[in-house]
């Protein structure tokens, strides 16, 4: 398979064979093991313990928080390894050094190093992930910020020992691999905390918090809820003001949009308050300014204007929630047109009446991926709500009928999945998409 890079004005041609071998990899699907993953990582000479990590899980806003320490932490001078998932266009993305992509000679050599170790059972994220912690002792980070994939406990992450797990909030999702309850799903998300640790969440329901209480009381760590042990107040203008344990905040803002991203924040703060403590000491003005410069493609992110074009993907009901909210507060239309494209293990129905609920024409289109919904399955769940709806197949086509059929004053937000958001940005962009 052959890249481009660009190289300042020059574009190079770089063949690799990793790309294939990735490929052949997604047919092992999902292990809930993490056994045949540690052997993996002691023939590699643990690359995972050469440094300091943080855990970020939870069903929601996992991948901004990741970013958002991130970015207070470079603000404050570390150097930071991030590793999220999945990827919007490149699968590189997922691999980044104090924001830069890990090259192609550089994730060529780590899943060289991962093929030369020989696991015929890897799979695709495992795969990823042991590049990650290879890439990260190579760069020497100060710190590695991981996004857990999936669950918890069984996610390949979960191998390190972190100076501090992250739990954003925890709503039904993968249940077929996690458990069909909100609390054995809580569960699963509580396995990132460690003995003696610290965890942070924003999770509100009864049942998740007292799940995670009681992991706490087991393992005696330390559980810092927002709210009770650190607190924000929002303003309508996204705004909001912050008190921890001995920090205070006042008209704080974040590079991100969304309702949702205020309490994201919080969790941010409140973990780099718990890391001035552990040797990462930061400012309030790094904390600003990281807030402020944050970047976190595919969500609520404008990549076109006269008419307006974004992309969220909001891949669940809860998301959709935020979305639909967020569209309402901070974005005006004459007509809203949505293009939505979802996996078939999301609860797509709530999601389709909510989007409905605004949309003044929906588009339905196919991620290009197997565990896509049918168009129509989703067409028949649309009808019911009498919005103004076509099936197009193709997500290319799909957002040409979407920029035709809309007037310079309309609104068009492609949402649903990821793999649909990272498709319209790679072609949005004249990015590759992998």
């Amino acid at each position: 398979m052959i890249f481009m890079e660009r190289m300042q004005s020059d574009v190079v041609m770089i063949e690799e064979p990793f790309p294939s071998y990735l490929d052949a990899l997604m047919k092992n699907g999902i292990r809930l093991d993490l056994k045949p993953f540690e052997v993996l990582l002691s023939k590699l000479q643990q690359p995972q313990r050469a440094y300091p990590s943080i855990l970020v899980g939870g069903t929601n806003g996992k991948g901004s928080i990741a970013a958002m320490i991130t970015a207070i932490l470079m603000k404050a001078g570390c150097r930071v390894g991030l590793y999220t998932s999945p990827h919007l266009v490149d699968v590189r993305e997922r691999i980044r050094v104090n924001g830069q992509m890990i090259g192609l000679e550089e994730i060529g050599a780590c899943i060289a190093e991962i093929r030369a170790a020989d696991d015929p059972g890897l799979t695709y994220f495992e795969c990823l992930t042991a590049a990650a912690f290879l890439h990260f002792r190579v760069q020497h980070v100060d710190l590695a910020v991981l996004e857990v994939g999936m669950g918890g406990r069984l996610d390949a992450t979960n191998v390190v020992t972190p100076i501090l797990s992250v739990i954003s909030n925890v709503t039904l999702e993968h249940t077929n691999f996690l458990g069909k309850r909100l609390r054995d799903i809580a569960v699963e998300k509580a396995g990132i905390i460690r003995k003696g640790g610290v965890c942070l969440t924003a999770a509100t329901q009864k049942t998740v918090l007292q799940t995670l209480r009681d992991r706490c009381r087991e393992c005696g760590a330390e559980l810092l809820e927002l709210g009770r042990d650190f607190r924000i107040r929002e303003r309508r203008d996204g705004s909001f003001s912050y008190r921890g344990k001995s920090l205070q905040l006042r008209d704080v803002k974040t590079a991100l949009r969304g309702l949702h991203q205020a309490k994201n924040a919080a969790l941010a703060v409140a973990a780099i308050e718990e890391l001035t403590g552990c040797g990462y000491p930061a400012t309030e003005k790094n904390i600003i300014d990281g807030l402020s410069s944050v970047r976190w493609p595919g969500r609520l992110e404008t990549v076109r204007t006269r008419p307006a074009v974004i992309l969220d993907g909001a891949h669940n009901p809860a998301a959709t929630a935020v979305l639909c909210r967020s569209l309402k507060r901070f974005y005006s239309w004459r007509r809203l047109i949505v293009v939505f494209g979802v996996l078939g293990d999301k609860k797509y129905g709530a999601m389709v009446k909510m989007l409905c609920s605004l949309a003044d024409e929906l588009i339905i289109t196919t991620p290009k991926t197997e565990r896509s919904v049918s168009p129509a399955v989703l067409l028949a769940v649309a009808r019911d709500y009498g919005v103004k709806t076509d099936v197009v197949e193709n997500p290319s086509d799909a957002l040409k009928e979407a920029m035709a059929a809309a007037d310079a004053d309309d609104l068009i937000c492609v949402t649903g999945s990821l793999y649909l958001v990272g498709e319209i940005r790679g072609l949005l962009s004249g990015d590759r998409v992998d």
